[in-house]
């Protein structure tokens, strides 16, 4: 492996706006966002059989929650091919982490999977013979090659960009504006599917199981292509009932840093805690209000519901019975007839002051049910 001689400290200010999500009311999703990192950053150039290696060893690894594999047995032949063929070939971008010297795979995973899958001889549970090349390599595998044309393949060149993030240090944030912009394409990325694709946290597991929750799937719909808004929904719950007191804006910072909790600070005991306050204030809400909740008027208002959440959350946290569920109906139906409420949740949702504000009519509404 060859690296280039010189490491370069680069500077990225990133400002974007997301879209708002199809079927869910979210101003927070519109959120500009200007942040600075220090990025180390340098070329390394790898044979293909080294790739190989640090794939199977996963030295250099791929997230389980990350986009498929979705080239055909042509199309990763046609790959194979131009490697065999002499051709220069896409290079891919790596993460390196600091604490375990592995590299998480940025872009490239088609590539990477493509070599090892050839190498073990299978595509995806058959054979793997290319198909669609030239007459010389059609229908071979890796090991009916000629000795010379494996050590072709192997000694072919993939260049990677490998970074990690010097300062704010443990910290994730550069590693989620690089994916989001190299991995996007022609269709951005929402923030959750960025999140699933960057990290394994015992937070997301929990997030991806309790989106299951019967209650919560009766209150939001069934599940559909919403790009995860539903499990971010659950993020966003979860995030605040835990740590509302120290929330910062913006909305998609401070989920980020909960979701990837790289201080290690949500423990398995808080976890479980945050898990039981969601399902039991899903199952009250659902019995209180049905369909109808977190929807003042047709779609479902992220603001109301992460307010609704926290305040019916921390009235059973409080008390050791459940609320009482007429008078949950009642609270809930005077709550959203509050101006100030209803303020803080349709005009610049994600603001410190508006967070707290309906947080806080929440918690005092639901207190007494």
């Amino acid at each position: 492996m060859n690296q280039d001689p010189e490491e370069q400290h680069v500077e990225i200010e990133d400002e974007y706006q997301l879209d708002l999500e199809a079927g869910v009311e979210d101003e927070s999703a519109e959120e500009a966002t200007s942040v600075s990192f220090s990025i180390t950053s340098y070329g390394a150039d790898y044979p293909v059989d080294t790739l190989v290696k640090r794939m199977k060893g996963e030295a250099f690894f791929i997230p389980k929650f990350q986009r498929n594999f979705v080239w055909s047995q042509r199309h990763a032949s046609r790959f194979i091919e131009s490697l065999l063929m002499g051709l220069p070939v896409p290079g891919i971008f790596l993460y390196k982490e600091s604490d375990t010297g592995r590299h998480l795979v940025v872009d490239g995973q088609q590539r990477l999977r493509t070599l090892q899958y050839f190498y073990s001889g299978i595509f995806l549970e058959k054979s793997f013979r290319l198909i669609g090349v030239r007459k010389e390599w059609e229908g071979k595998t890796y090991q009916e090659l000629a000795p010379n044309e494996q050590l072709k393949l192997d000694d072919s060149i993939v260049h990677a960009t490998v970074f990690q993030q010097d300062e704010p240090k443990n910290s994730l944030k550069s590693l989620y504006f690089v994916f989001e912009r190299i991995n996007s394409g022609g269709i951005r990325l929402s923030p959750q599917e960025i999140r699933n694709c960057i990290s394994e946290s015992a937070v997301l597991e929990a997030v991806r199981t309790l989106n299951d929750d019967a209650n919560w799937r009766a209150i939001f719909g069934q599940k559909r292509n919403n790009r995860l808004k539903d499990q971010e929904l659950v993020l966003r719950a979860l995030a605040m009932i835990h740590n509302r007191v120290n929330y910062s804006a913006p909305m998609r910072d401070f989920l980020n840093d909960f979701a990837s909790d790289e201080e290690g600070k949500v423990t398995p005991a808080i976890l479980e805690e945050l898990e039981r306050l969601f399902k039991v204030s899903m199952e009250a809400i659902n019995k209180a209000k049905g369909k109808s909740a977190f929807r003042p008027i047709r779609a479902l208002n992220a603001a109301v519901f992460e307010a609704v959440v926290v305040g019916v959350a921390e009235r059973i946290r409080a008390e050791k019975s459940p609320p009482d569920l007429k008078k949950m109906e009642i609270e809930y139906d005077k709550l959203l007839q509050s101006p100030d409420f209803m303020s803080a949740s349709n005009s610049a949702t994600a603001t410190e002051e508006s967070v707290k504000t309906r947080q806080r009519l929440a918690v005092e509404a639901f207190a007494g049910t």
